[in-house]
């Protein structure tokens, strides 16, 4: 569906990358604001920007290794500056420093970030020890940013960022599991 669309882009993949970091940066410094139903908005247009990378990488056949590395790190910076500009808006009171199971939201935020760090980390530690797939896992980039922009949108953000840590977890766990039965 997207790549009619990617053909008549005229910007590079790594180019939309870069754009999308910056959106995903500027959602960080709205969300500290508490601005976070805009903050939840542009969350999606960040991911808009991933989505179209990727179709643009393949529609003009410019798929290189460099660009997924730097998509890898720019998706992992991204996630960071979310996270932290929501960590900032809380601890400023910019948004309900809510209690959620007795613990602060800013440090479901830190284990949220831990997570999302560990997805990616465990994926690529397998495949670099030589499992193949390990997109296995139910907490992938786009649905954690999908849980926190519904968050932001409905005023339950506490509550996804608690169900992105759970989900986050789970998918560490799965991947670790399937990189057990693989790697021996």
């Amino acid at each position: 569906m997207v790549n009619p669309v990617a053909k008549a882009i005229p910007f590079s993949p790594n180019t939309l990358t870069l754009i999308g970091l910056m959106v995903s940066i500027l959602a960080a410094v709205v969300f500290a604001h508490g601005i976070i139903v805009l903050g939840g908005a542009l969350i999606l247009l960040s991911g808009l920007f991933d989505i179209l990378d990727g179709a643009v990488a393949r529609s003009k056949n410019d798929i290189t290794p460099f660009g997924g590395v730097l998509d890898s790190v720019c998706d992992r910076y991204a996630d960071s500056a979310i996270l932290i500009g929501i960590i900032y808006g809380i601890l400023n009171n910019n948004i309900s420093p809510a209690l959620l199971l007795n613990i602060p939201l800013w440090l479901w935020c830190a284990v949220a970030l831990i997570g999302s760090y560990l997805v990616s980390y465990t994926r690529a530690r397998a495949e670099a020890a030589g499992a193949e797939d390990m997109t296995v896992g139910i907490a992938e980039r786009p649905e954690r940013m999908i849980l926190l922009a519904l968050g932001a949108f409905t005023g339950y953000i506490a509550w996804a960022i608690v169900v992105i840590v759970i989900l986050t977890h789970i998918t560490i766990i799965q991947r670790m599991l399937y990189a057990k039965k693989y790697l021996r």
